[in-house]
């Protein structure tokens, strides 16, 4: 296996990806049939219920090999992929329990744009955006990727009107859905970034069945102009288990 050079970027077949430990047997079973093996989270002990596990939360991959984690779960990933030869960075602030001192890993970024409140995010991925002169979009969404699900190096879906608003003055594709519609355990409801991740250079997949949302056809025909085929990998309603994290080809 070889390191995925971007973040949420495929252009090939993912071979390793790291998603939420409450990951169905169903969905379990439909990633391994395409060949992904997977690392399973730990819970961030302060975090709330809902989001504990959720990879977006304690976890950012930056490129290659570098992957910034959370410091109350460093050792758990640590070990996990030192076997592959990544370089886990500690992270500088550990996730708590409220807002928006748990908003510090979850940053959306893709091809040469960074999305977050930039207020809150980890100086480790602050200083590589600058360093690699990144476009900065600040937004008020601080769980910015669990908010967005990213197509290509340039389109997004997203339901939150505020960073729709914001990507837009960049030229950058943006379908803007309806709110809700997506479980998210004891939450009112989840968002699409959080049920969605990249699988290969030609596939986005979701937790769940994307057909059950009510602007499927939208999506559909979207993804489909981005010439990406849909997954769904379960037949239930979808389910928001934080953004589907792929690290290795």
């Amino acid at each position: 296996m070889k390191f995925i050079k971007d973040s949420f970027i495929v252009n090939d077949y993912v071979k390793l990806a790291i998603v939420d430990k409450r990951i169905t047997p169903t969905m379990e079973k439909n990633l391994r049939a395409r060949g992904i093996d997977l690392i399973k989270t730990i819970g961030c002990k302060n975090s709330y219920d809902a989001i504990k596990f959720h990879p977006d939360i304690s976890i950012f991959k930056l490129n290659d090999e570098n992957i910034v984690v959370s410091p109350d779960v460093y050792d758990y990933y640590n070990d996990k992929l030192k076997k592959y030869n990544f370089n886990v960075i500690k992270g500088n602030l550990p996730i708590e329990s409220k807002y928006p001192n748990n908003i510090q890993y979850n940053v959306c970024l893709f091809g040469k744009y960074a999305i977050h409140n930039f207020d809150y995010t980890d100086k480790n991925i602050l200083k590589y955006i600058k360093e690699n002169n990144l476009t900065m979009i600040n937004v008020n969404q601080g769980y910015t990727k669990c908010s967005v699900c990213i197509v290509d190096e340039n389109s997004i879906i997203t339901s939150d009107e505020g960073i729709y608003k914001e990507v837009i003055k960049h030229n950058i594709d943006c379908l803007l859905i309806s709110k809700g519609n997506i479980d998210l355990f004891n939450m009112n409801y989840g968002f699409i970034g959080g049920c969605s991740g990249l699988i290969s250079h030609k596939e986005l997949a979701f937790y769940g069945n994307i057909k059950l949302h009510p602007d499927y056809d939208k999506i559909y025909d979207f993804v489909k102009s981005k010439n990406k085929e849909i997954i769904s990998l379960s037949d239930e309603k979808l389910l928001d288990l934080g953004s589907l994290i792929p690290i290795m080809y």
